[in-house]
């Protein structure tokens, strides 16, 4: 009798990617409201706060301003990790650990699935900006960097909820994973610039590597290519993900070992 050989890591990485991609389509209660949120509030922001930031600032686009806010809503916290309880609990998470499949294979084809769904939400979000007059002083390279940064932010956080799901198997703490963002999303400036913040809201703002994602964001849509804000945004979605990837993958190994 002959005992199954590795296969290869890209082998291992396709398979598990091309599974979780087509349960994609099976799961709207997961896709819709990841959808549809960031554009209510980007229509309510822009609603209720655009004549009066408009009106202090001559010149300032406010619709410009909320997309990369949108964007961010749109795109975080979006990932397989709730299927990861749900293979936990069935056990086969088990059968594939007792498999020559490779360990991380099993979370980066996770992750596959969840790049293929932050770039269509990013997208689509982008759409709805250019219907309402956003235009981008890059261009179309500016487009494509954008929708680019906003993936690699939701791919970069998705590290998060993976690590909880792996260590507990429980959907309720994965599902209540995201309100970790909350304060990265607010005590920021997501509604106004960081200049015209409090003194100790601006404060926490400058720690907190979401400003910075949102600069590079708004840079790219107003300002141009300006390369100090870009490589901030980089480096904070470099930082978010060194550290809940090295959450998820440590996540991983326990799970490894205790089953």
């Amino acid at each position: 009798m002959s005992l199954a050989q590795p296969s290869g890591f890209f082998r291992d990485l396709v398979t598990v990617a091309r599974r979780a991609v087509r349960t994609l389509p099976r799961e709207p209660e997961a896709i819709i409201p990841a959808m549809l949120i960031p554009m209510f509030f980007f229509a309510v922001n822009i609603g209720a706060l655009q004549d009066v930031a408009e009106g202090q600032a001559p010149g300032f686009d406010f619709k410009a301003f909320q997309l990369p806010v949108a964007i961010i809503f749109a795109v975080t916290g979006v990932s397989r990790a709730n299927t990861i309880v749900t293979d936990i609990q069935s056990g086969y998470l088990d059968k594939m650990l007792i498999t020559p499949v490779r360990r991380s294979a099993l979370l980066l084809g996770m992750m596959v699935a969840d790049i293929v769904l932050v770039f269509a939400l990013s997208s689509l979000v982008t759409i709805v900006g250019f219907i309402v007059g956003v235009r981008f002083e890059t261009g179309i390279l500016g487009v494509l960097a954008f929708l680019a940064m906003a993936s690699a932010w939701g791919l970069a956080f998705t590290g998060f909820p993976y690590a909880v799901a792996l260590r507990t198997g429980n959907p309720a703490a994965v599902n209540s994973a995201f309100l970790i963002f909350f304060p990265f999303a607010f005590l920021t400036s997501a509604f106004v610039p960081l200049e015209a913040l409090t003194s100790w809201l601006r404060t926490v703002a400058r720690y907190n590597p979401v400003t910075y994602l949102l600069g590079a964001l708004r840079a790219l849509i107003t300002e141009g290519w300006v390369a100090a804000d870009i490589l901030k945004g980089l480096g904070a979605i470099g930082g978010v993900g060194l550290i809940t990837f090295t959450l998820a993958f440590t996540a991983l190994g326990r799970r490894v070992k205790t089953g």
